[in-house]
């Protein structure tokens, strides 16, 4: 592709697609070009997906039309990848087996997917939830490499911090319309809250001027009914010229009045925003911890089997610390989690109160409503939940659904209300905003913010710890290391720390390759008392710690 030169791939117009009686999707026109890199958000279940699919013409929509121009690989978050088998060389790059299998984690089958889309060599990708089951490390790959990917990318996402670092476009989907904002999220999220003040501020002027105008009406109308009736001692000709002034005064006021009707008609009618249900997230805990150190632990061990997942670690919890816990799939955060759960080998403060959130969301009563379940142990009245249940996008009679009829991302929703609703003075979290939708996760993110107690969460989003943690922990060679800072600060220590590895390595490499001239110089100029045997022995150990020194090397620039 020509620099300065976009080739138009997609193009599609008066697109609809229904579900049912219900309009998912309506699109006037849509035009996609090669130089397009567009974020896709919207709530949960607005049709994220469906668009993805109808652009690429894996559905067909019920009305309008659709052209595809250029090849295109497809990256789903549920269903297996396009192909099953890759090449060598992919397969070490992304670290995954050469052949596809149900059998892989869901870490590695996200990896796998991505390692298929990009050894097509396709024009654009469409990835629906590219991180879903991701590590950091895998996070971060994806970002990498679809940051080097020079096609065009659709990408459906919550992870705002890869919409910010990918996108130049933000496309939103809401109540079926589509619109295209420039820029990243962080952009989109500046020109949603100047576009909602400049419609409030339009319809605030347009009620206020229809009001004036309304009013204008009713005094014309009052002043013609009112207006003086011929006096009785007035004569004849006196008289006939008062009516005639008083019928041409009227004239003037109904044609006033007319013209005031039809401005009134003809104002812009402006639609009235939508309510935005705000709270105050203030938290709180009725029963504030006393103890200074919430959770302690001195030589953590645990092991199943064989494997071990802790050996001589310590943990602290002190009750200011909001602890992010991250780490590598399967290394070990959920058990951690468990531990203090259970008082397994950790000190409980007995002042601690506990709330726990699993991911398999134990704890919600099926056949209660969703403000029922919210409400059961809440510290908060009943008008505090049904506004946080309304800003989690449950408006209205919608709280009154039984929890058994959700979703898996509503039942986040409920669990994650529940909890921060109740009497708790350190919460425990693990992976809490999986299946959310970015508005919700955004509202979650705003109360753990301002939440009082403890905290100690597992998660993979960079924009969630980033925001809220003060402390990051984190699972190395079985031990924890606890890093008193936020994740930018540790972020800058991590750095620090691969840089002075990566010169010491270099002066290893320096060092021995020194060493290595000098003793082929010995062996090409060997004399009697050289031992040419031992010599070739140590040629051949040095060759061979070099490969592994510049192996070690090269992995820092991945």
């Amino acid at each position: 592709m020509k620099e300065g030169i976009f080739i138009l791939l997609v193009e599609c117009s008066n697109v609809k697609k229904y579900f049912g009686q219900r309009l998912i999707i309506d699109i006037k026109r849509l035009s996609l070009y090669s130089e397009d890199r567009i974020g896709i958000v919207g709530a949960n279940g607005v049709g994220k997906t469906t668009l993805l699919k109808l652009l690429s013409k894996q559905m067909e929509p019920d009305e309008g039309w659709v052209k595809l121009y250029g090849t295109f690989s497809f990256m789903s978050q549920l269903e297996p990848p396009e192909q099953r088998i890759i090449k060598q060389e992919l397969a070490a790059k992304f670290k995954v087996p050469e052949v596809y299998r149900e059998e892989l984690s869901g870490g590695e089958k996200t990896r796998f997917k991505l390692a298929v889309c990009l050894g097509q060599d396709s024009a654009m990708i469409f990835a629906d939830e590219p991180t879903s089951n991701l590590d950091m490390e895998g996070i971060t790959l994806i970002e990498r490499y679809f940051a080097e990917y020079p096609g065009a990318l659709f990408l459906v996402s919550h992870d705002r911090y890869l919409l910010d670092r990918l996108c130049t476009k933000i496309l939103e989907i809401e109540d079926g319309q589509i619109k295209i904002y420039p820029g990243n999220y962080s952009d989109y999220k500046e020109q949603k809250v100047l576009e909602r003040a400049r419609v409030e501020f339009e319809y605030e002027q347009y009620i206020k001027e229809k009001r004036r105008l309304e009013r204008v009406k009713l005094e014309l109308k009052e002043k013609t009914r009112t207006m003086r009736k011929t006096p009785k001692r007035m004569g004849n000709s006196e008289a006939r010229l008062h009516k005639m002034g008083n019928q041409k005064a009227k004239a003037n006021l109904d044609k006033t009045r007319k013209s005031v009707e039809s401005r009134i008609q003809h104002l812009e009618p402006k639609e009235k925003p939508k309510k935005l249900e705000r709270v105050k997230f203030d938290i709180k805990t009725e029963q504030e911890a006393w103890s200074r150190i919430l959770v302690e632990g001195k030589d953590l061990n645990k092991a199943y089997g064989s494997k071990v997942i802790f050996r001589d670690s310590e943990l602290q919890i002190e009750k200011a610390a909001k602890i992010a816990l991250i780490g590598p799939n399967g290394c070990g955060k959920s058990t951690l989690l468990k531990m203090i759960i259970k008082g397994d080998s950790v000190r409980i403060a007995p002042s601690a109160r506990i709330g726990y959130f699993a991911q398999d969301l134990q704890g919600l009563k099926e056949n209660a409503s969703i403000l029922e379940n919210v409400l059961e142990e809440s510290i908060f009245d009943e008008n505090f939940v049904r506004i946080l249940l309304a800003r989690l996008l449950f408006r209205g009679e919608a709280v009154n659904k039984k929890v058994s009829v959700l979703s898996g991302g509503e039942r986040v929703k409920v669990a994650l209300a529940k909890i921060i609703c109740q009497d708790y003075n350190l919460l425990l979290l693990d992976e809490p905003t999986n299946y959310l939708d970015i508005n919700s996760l955004e509202v979650i993110e705003e109360a753990l913010q301002n939440y009082k107690g403890a905290l100690l969460f597992v998660s993979h989003d960079r924009s969630l710890i980033r925001s809220v943690a003060n402390q990051i922990l984190t699972i190395e060679g079985n031990r924890l290391k606890l890093f008193r800072g936020t994740y930018e600060e540790y972020l800058a220590q991590q750095n620090r720390d691969v840089n002075k590895e990566k010169e010491d390595l270099e002066q290893e490499v320096f060092i021995l390759q020194n060493r290595l001239a000098e003793v082929i110089s010995r062996i090409s100029l060997a004399t009697p008392k050289d031992n040419v045997e031992e010599l070739d022995m140590e040629y051949k150990a040095i060759l061979t710690q070099l490969k592994r020194l510049k192996e070690q090397l090269e992995s820092y620039k991945q």
